[in-house]
């Protein structure tokens, strides 16, 4: 038996969380297993292992959005994870980002945070905070911002008070 049992940041990374979770209290930067709790289908259902890896995944936390209302419809809380790059030589030519609503019937579960000290750069726009880069250190941030150009980068070191209160769990 493992003497980690009741230490409470073990436990709050296994904690399961639904979509209002991730968005009220996971902080941007964060990375995340997506489940919805189906067993994995054998290697040779290629369709149906195919449609499982589309509801099971992993990613980073890159943008969150609040809730909002347009004229007199209401829209709930919006995340994104960022899933992965493709290319070759060092050129990204597909960006592949996953969105999800607050309300979705996935869950979530907390695999690794961002480490205190380290830098991430943002943007915010009209409720939207996005990340763009998350850097080991400011002068490794301050380089990809001058070598990336996005309006009004916002650089933002990550703190050691920064725990996630998990407030709604699934």
């Amino acid at each position: 038996m493992s003497d980690n049992i009741h230490d409470p940041s073990r436990a709050a990374v296994s904690s399961v969380l639904d979509g209002h979770a991730v968005v009220d209290a996971v902080p941007l930067g964060t990375t995340l297993r997506f489940f919805d709790g189906t067993p994995r289908p054998p290697e040779r259902f290629r369709r149906k292992l195919s449609a499982w890896k589309n509801r099971n995944d992993t990613g980073r936390l890159v943008e969150k959005s609040a809730a909002c209302t347009l004229g007199d419809r209401p829209f709930p809380a919006t995340f994104t994870l960022h899933l992965g790059n493709y290319g070759s030589n060092g050129t990204i030519v597909m960006v592949v980002n996953r969105g999800f609503q607050a309300t979705t019937d996935l869950r979530f579960e907390i695999l690794e945070r961002p480490a205190p000290g380290m830098v991430r750069v943002l943007s915010r726009r009209g409720g939207r905070v996005e990340l763009h880069r998350l850097a080991s250190d400011m002068a490794e941030a301050e380089a990809w911002m001058a070598k990336n150009r996005y309006c009004d980068p916002i650089a933002e070191i990550v703190g050691e008070d920064e725990a996630v209160t998990l407030g709604r769990a699934a």
